[in-house]
Order: structure tokens, then C-alpha cells, then sequence
């Protein structure tokens, strides 16, 4: 009996053993295993850090590959200034403290753009790493390391900043593992400049994958092309273009024959209808404002830009502040973690500044295969054989699984369900090209720039991430250039999906250098972008995208208006609540809404209307009714396509500012006219329609809930969604069309102001902070900061003495080994 229940303990013991070390399924979630993660030497309990850091930085550490020792000073913000004798040095001290402070959130933003979360995260996310493969993302990445590797010092870079992050993860033991990877259970794996590659392709791909291609052929084919002509012009006459047309173009020839749609529609039903077919008032928006003004405005007399991206808006923060010193160059701002180099900010002499282009480089081609097995597919009346690749897909506690991706001429068949309307097109994609090989280096030249040739020079390696850059020197010049990779196309080319099977569909090459658009020192005294048109229609070269109607008028009628201008003008700028859409539209409401057939109960919200001067500010309940209001008067007018979204077809809904067009000058349009009633209406009906069914919602949610911070609801969650590492509830004014562009969980990710006086003098602030680690006190310190719309001074050291002393947290040196 005694050793009976010695058995029995010893089973019981066993089991309990197994399952404290391995992960349970707890419902719809998986939980780390309980012994590792609770274990108290290795667990999660090593990953609480103490107020007081000093420990933990400072000190000597051996990096082995340094030829120099780099002195690395923290500021009170956790910003580390890099001081090292040559660039290789610096990057590589980069790459350390990088990982030293994200290394997690650099780990998964590579899985997730090379279709390999798979492994760490299960059957769970494979749809997702099968849709990125098919994507082409890691065929894109290779390439990008395959064409940089041919230019020995894009090459020296990428390895010495490798050869950093390497330098951390080596040294690290489980007990230091961030707290992601003892939550999911997996240890760090070493970096490589082929991860690098990865990480500017998931910043390529979150600003450039938008295509409207699917939706655009169904309304033509839905609307004829009268109507689609009607409802979805190009371009919004009220706006203005990032470069006007100042006769720079004259003379400038680009004949091709225009391209109108060739196939029938796809009106299939898909699997799930993309927001990018909604207008871009309706959807938050992956986009930014920057602005530089001439030194003829300011009141110091020297030029002053600003900037501020807005990005999903996440924690760990998207961005990572740090300064790089070497005797060529002194230079400070942000990057995403695991690029090398600074991509926004400002040394001695210059400052730049990001925004999204928006112009479309997809398009989608209708392949014509030879038969049903899809591996042969016809040019021009010729067999071509489809490349296949074989994609293999590692799953957690699973087997492998192959996925075979046919790759085109055109690029790869993304689709592989035989119900998907795009199961037979090829996506061509810009990125999938490869970029120059001194591309990534040449960029790193910013950096060192002092005259607006040198960052003339530096921008082309942006290569494909399409962006529009602004700038500003202390000698005086502000300019702004849109950079990118563009398909030359016929006039129409790419707007509807295309005919594969005719190499003449193919695009025309890509726009030279010479020829983007640009502006240098105009009279007006300022440049500004807010992912408006680049251009008018007067611009040569066609092109179409998903632009921003709203912020940039606001923010040029700002400018136009300014003298004397300060950095503290510019930050107003930046936190601007004003609506230019509500502002053009609310007037025509209220002009059209028939007040006699109101109730007694809607005069409250008729009369905050009425008062109301279109500012999105948190405590008010107006930007609450007109958002409901404006929606349900544009749904109600849109039921055809809405029907048809219903459906899950995918059509084009007129944009916003097309819309307040129609209730402007054509209020008896049969598209105010609903399908489900007798009677044919007008505006006037369907907008006082819409205004009671507002006035309804608002009385069931009732005052507290229509205060506006409260309505749209703002947080910053962990990449995981775990709700202890996230923050929740915060109050927030603004929305996505205005300057403060604030959504749900978008955002300005970086505000920046930086006037070039000698010595330069910046400021900024991101929604975050610069560790990666939930228990750092550097976690999200900025946060409240950016909320309440104050700026941190920005430190441009010129020694690593130079610090003020309330400003030092800790000094590091890295020694080589």
C-alpha cells in the first residue's frame, strides 16, 4: 500500500511538473506555462525594474566588432546620445541599445512581416503568415538585402548594427529575456541585416499596400461610366496640391494612351470587404502633417519645420529617439527599431520631416492560364510557366505546412480560394522590385546633411517608401519633395483591375527623379503636406491614391495667416482641433434640415449644433452629433452601395468631400432618392431623416456618453491586447480629420518642432516612452505628456559632457572586445 501511494504521488507529481512547464489552452486563450513564467528566478519577477536604473546601465560592457569605445549618455527620457569615433561604430552601438530597450517588439514586427508567427503563436495567426508570404513581403525583404549586399557599405552597415543587437541577445540568459517572450514561450533568435530588410518592408507595407482596384472595376461595371465619372471624380477642386503648378512643368511631355477598364467586373462575393473602400473620412488614416517656414515669417528670422506622423498607435511606441554622433555627423530623432540610422529629425544645420505620399503603386492583373492546374499562363498568345514557390510555414506543436505561391511576371497570386473575386489576378507590387544597392546607405547621409543638395542627394534612398519630405536649413531654404518610387502610367492605368494577359498592360517604367514633384523656397514663405494631391491635374505624369481632403486646407489657411511665427505657433498648429469637413458640411445640414419636423426633445442637440465652431475638443458634445449625424445622412444616401457592401461586394463610396458637393449643388440627385420607399427624395428628406435617427442615439446614450472624449474612445493597447500592458481610457481631443489627428487608436506617433537658429533648438514628444519592458518606469512616461499637448526639450548634444546635470540619468561605455 505504502508504495502504492508512492506511485500514485509520484504520477500526481509528475502531471503537475508537465503541466506547470507546458502552456494551457484557457478557452479561446493560450497561457504561457505557469512554472516558467512564475518561476522566481527566471520568470516574469526579473523583469520589474527599479526607479533608480543606474545599476542596470552603468559600467563598461565589451562589445566584440567595435574598432573604438562609444560613449553612450542617457537622458532623464531615456534618449541614449551616441558618441563614436566613425559610423560603423555608431550604428553598431545602435543596434545594441535598440535591443537592449525593444528587442521583443523587433522580434515580432519580423515574424509578422515574414509569415512567421506561426511558430511562436500557433495555428491561430496562420491565415495571417500565409497572407503575408503570398504577399510577396519576405521575397521583397530578400531582395532588399540581395541588391544591398552588392554595395560594400550599405553592407558594412547593416552588419555592424546586426553584429549590436547580436552583441545584447548573446549575453542575455533567460532570466533576462523581455517579458513577451517568457509570456509566449519562446527565447530570442540572433538578428540579421535580412531582418533589417524586414522591418523597412513592414513600414513600406503599412504606407504604400492600398489599392482600390476591385472596388473600382465593380462600380464601373455596377454604374456604367457615366455615373462611376459622376460619383468618383480624381480630384477635390477646393484643395491644395503639396506643389502647385508654377509652370515648372511646361514643356514637359508624357504621352501614352489612355487606359480605360478592359475586363467585366469581379462582383463576387469576398470573404470581407477592406475599410480602404470607404472614403478616408470615414477610416482612420496612416497619414501625417509637416510643415517648414521660411525664416522671411519667423520671428527669429531663421526657418522653423514641424512634423508629427500619424500612425497606429501602440505600445511598445512605434519610434525610438536617439541621437548619433561621429566626427562627420551630429544628428538626433527617431527610427523604427531595428533600422539603422535616424529617419526623422534634425542635426546642427537641417531638419526634415516625413508624411505619407498616398499615391497607389499596386495594381492587380487578371491572369488567363492555360488550364485549371494554374501553373501556365499566356502573354500575348505565348505560354509562360508560373514560378512556384514553395512556402514553408512552421506551426507551434504542429507540423509544417507548404504553401505554393505562383509567381508572375506581373508578381505572385495572392488568392488561393477559388470564392475570393481576386483568386485568379497577380499583385504587382512596387516593393517586390529591387531597390538600388547604395539605397539604405545613401540614405544614412541625411544624417550629415548641411545644405539642401546634400539632402537633395540623400533622399532617393528612400527608394520605395513613398514619402513627402520636408526641409529646412539654418542658411535659410525650406523645400519639400515627393520622394518615392512611381509607376509611369497611361492616364486610367491601374485604376481598375487589369487584362495579364498583354505585356502592353505593364507599367511604363517609373517616374525619374527629375521629374518628382518638388518645391524650393516659393513665395509664400512656407511648404506644407497632409497627405494631400501632390499635385494639380496639370502635373504630366497620372497618378491616384487615397488623399486627405480636410487637414491640409486647414493647415495651409493656418500658415497663409501666420507672421512672426514661433515654435509655440507651430505646436498650436499641431494640436488644431478644427474640422475643415465639419465646417463645410454642418452649414449645408442645417441649412437643408427641415426644423418644423423636429421634435420638442431635439432641440438640445439642434441648439449645440448651431453654437458650435467645429473644434473637436473632449469636452464637448457636438463633435459627437455631427459625427452620427453626418454618417447616418451619408449612409442613408448611399444605400446602393451600402447594399451591395451588405452583399459583401466591394464597391467605391463617393469620398466625403464629393458628397458635401452633391447637398451643395444637387439636391434632387436620384441618389438621395431611397430604394426601400415609395416616395422620391430629396437632400432635405434624407438629412432631416438623418437627424432624428441621431437625435434617437443620442437621447439612449445620454449626455455623459456624447461628451466627445468619451464617444470616440481612445486607448494605446501592447501588440499582445493584454490589457495590463496597455492604456486604457484616455481623454483625448481631436479626430482624424483634423490637424490633432486622433482616432480610435491612431495618431500623431511623433510631434516635433525644430527651429534652426544656431544652436538648433527642437522639441517633441511621442505617446509612449523609449523602454520596451511593462514593468520600466520608461514604459510609457510620455504618454500623459502628449495627452495634455506639452513637448519635451529635444537634447542635440555636442560632447558627452555637454549633458545638464538634471538632465543625466546614467553614462555607458561600450569597449571593444
Amino acid at each position: 500500500m505504502r508504495v502504492f501511494r508512492f506511485l500514485v504521488a509520484l504520477l500526481l507529481t509528475i502531471l503537475l511538473v508537465w503541466q506547470l512547464h507546458s502552456p494551457q489552452q484557457l478557452g479561446t486563450s493560450r497561457i504561457p506555462a505557469l512554472g516558467d513564467f512564475f518561476n522566481p528566478f527566471t520568470g516574469f519577477w526579473q523583469n520589474a525594474e527599479p526607479a533608480d536604473i543606474t545599476g542596470i546601465l552603468n559600467g563598461p560592457l565589451s562589445i566584440p566588432g567595435l574598432k573604438q569605445p562609444v560613449q553612450v549618455v542617457y537622458d532623464d527620457l531615456k534618449v541614449p546620445h551616441i558618441f563614436a569615433e566613425n559610423l560603423a561604430d555608431a550604428i553598431m552601438a545602435q543596434g545594441y541599445v535598440t535591443a537592449q530597450n525593444r528587442l521583443w517588439q523587433m522580434d515580432i514586427s519580423t515574424r509578422q512581416t515574414s509569415g512567421r508567427l506561426s511558430e511562436v503563436l500557433g495555428a491561430r495567426t496562420l491565415h495571417l503568415d500565409k497572407l503575408a508570404r503570398r504577399r510577396g513581403l519576405l521575397f521583397a525583404a530578400e531582395n532588399d538585402w540581395k541588391a544591398w549586399q552588392t554595395s560594400p557599405e550599405t553592407a558594412l552597415y547593416m552588419e555592424a548594427y546586426a553584429a549590436g543587437v547580436n552583441a545584447w541577445i548573446d549575453q542575455l540568459t533567460p532570466a533576462d529575456y523581455p517579458l513577451e517572450f517568457k509570456l509566449l514561450g519562446y527565447a530570442p533568435e540572433p538578428w540579421s541585416p535580412l531582418k533589417t530588410a524586414l522591418v523597412v518592408e513592414s513600414m513600406i507595407d503599412a504606407l504604400n499596400k492600398r489599392d482600390n482596384d476591385l472596388a473600382a472595376t465593380n462600380s464601373l461595371a455596377v454604374f456604367g461610366r457615366d455615373t462611376f465619372n459622376y460619383l468618383y471624380p480624381l480630384w477635390n477642386p477646393r484643395q491644395q496640391p503639396i506643389v502647385p503648378d508654377t509652370g515648372q512643368w511646361k514643356g514637359l511631355n508624357v504621352s501614352l494612351p489612355e487606359m480605360s477598364a478592359q475586363l467585366p467586373a469581379t462582383t463576387q462575393r469576398d470573404t470581407g470587404i477592406p475599410d480602404m473602400s470607404l472614403p478616408s473620412a470615414f477610416r482612420d488614416f496612416y497619414g501625417s502633417n509637416n510643415w517648414a517656414v521660411s525664416g522671411a515669417r519667423t520671428r527669429s528670422g531663421y526657418p522653423i519645420l514641424a512634423n508629427d506622423t500619424h500612425l497606429p498607435l501602440k505600445l511598445p511606441h512605434v519610434w525610438f529617439q536617439q541621437q548619433l554622433h561621429t566626427p562627420e555627423r551630429n544628428c538626433y530623432g527617431v527610427v523604427v527599431p531595428g533600422v539603422p540610422g535616424i529617419a526623422i529629425g534634425f542635426n546642427e544645420e537641417i531638419a526634415w520631416g516625413f508624411t505619407n505620399v498616398s499615391q497607389e503603386v499596386v495594381d492587380w492583373y487578371l491572369i488567363d492560364w492555360t488550364d485549371q492546374t494554374r501553373t501556365a499562363y499566356r502573354i500575348d498568345g505565348a505560354p509562360q510557366q508560373a514560378d512556384l514557390r514553395v512556402e514553408r510555414i512552421a506551426v507551434k506543436g504542429q507540423p509544417d505546412v507548404l504553401d505554393t505561391v505562383r509567381y508572375t511576371i506581373w508578381g505572385p497570386v495572392v488568392y488561393d480560394d477559388p470564392e475570393h473575386p481576386l483568386y485568379n489576378c497577380a499583385y504587382r507590387y512596387v516593393t517586390h522590385d529591387a531597390p538600388t544597392p547604395e539605397s539604405l546607405g545613401q540614405f544614412l547621409n541625411i544624417g550629415r546633411a548641411k545644405t539642401y543638395t546634400d539632402y537633395r542627394n540623400a533622399i532617393p534612398g528612400l527608394d520605395c517608401l513613398a514619402q513627402n519630405v520636408a526641409f529646412a536649413s539654418h542658411s535659410g531654404d525650406i523645400a519639400i519633395t515627393v520622394e518615392g518610387k512611381f509607376p509611369v502610367r497611361a492616364r486610367e492605368q491601374g485604376r481598375f483591375i487589369l487584362d495579364g494577359s498583354q505585356s502592353a498592360n505593364a507599367w511604363h517604367g517609373f517616374v525619374p527623379q527629375e521629374d518628382l514633384p518638388a518645391l524650393l523656397n516659393p513665395s509664400r514663405g512656407f511648404v506644407f503636406s497632409a497627405n494631400q494631391h501632390s499635385t494639380p491635374p496639370s502635373y504630366p505624369y497620372f497618378y491616384l491614391g487615397n488623399f486627405d481632403d480636410n487637414r491640409g486646407r486647414r493647415i495651409f489657411n493656418r500658415l497663409e495667416h501666420m507672421q512672426g511665427v514661433t515654435a509655440d505657433s507651430m505646436k498650436s498648429i499641431q494640436l488644431d482641433n478644427y474640422n475643415q469637413l465639419a465646417a463645410d458640411a454642418l452649414p449645408i445640414m442645417l441649412q437643408l434640415l427641415d426644423r418644423t419636423a423636429l421634435e420638442a426633445a431635439d432641440q438640445e442637440w439642434l441648439k449645440a449644433l448651431d453654437a458650435w465652431k467645429y473644434e473637436y475638443k473632449k469636452d464637448l458634445i457636438a463633435p459627437s452629433l455631427f459625427e452620427m449625424w453626418f454618417q447616418d445622412t451619408y449612409l442613408l444616401t448611399w444605400d446602393e452601395q451600402e447594399a451591395f457592401r451588405q452583399q459583401k461586394i466591394d464597391v467605391l463610396f463617393p469620398e466625403g468631400w464629393r458628397f458635401i458637393e452633391l447637398l451643395t449643388k444637387d439636391t434632387t440627385s436620384v441618389f438621395f432618392d431611397r430604394r426601400d420607399t415609395p416616395e422620391r427624395e430629396t437632400a432635405r428628406n434624407i438629412v432631416t431623416q438623418a437627424f432624428r435617427e441621431m437625435s434617437q442615439k443620442a437621447r439612449e446614450k445620454g449626455q455623459e456618453a456624447l461628451t466627445w472624449s468619451v464617444f470616440k474612445g481612445f486607448a494605446i493597447r501592447h501588440l499582445t491586447s493584454q490589457a495590463a500592458f496597455s492604456r486604457l481610457g484616455l481623454q483625448t481631443s481631436g479626430s482624424r480629420n483634423t490637424p490633432n489627428a486622433i482616432g480610435q487608436d491612431h495618431g500623431p506617433s511623433f510631434r516635433m518642432v525644430v527651429e534652426l537658429t544656431q544652436p538648433v533648438k527642437a522639441w517633441g514628444v511621442y505617446p509612449g516612452g523609449q523602454s520596451g519592458n511593462p514593468g520600466s518606469a520608461y514604459y510609457d512616461n510620455m504618454i500623459d505628456t502628449w495627452v495634455e499637448g506639452n513637448y519635451f526639450e529635444l537634447l542635440l548634444l555636442e560632447r558627452p559632457d555637454a549633458i545638464p546635470d538634471n538632465r543625466l540619468l546614467v553614462r555607458q561605455t561600450l569597449l571593444p572586445k
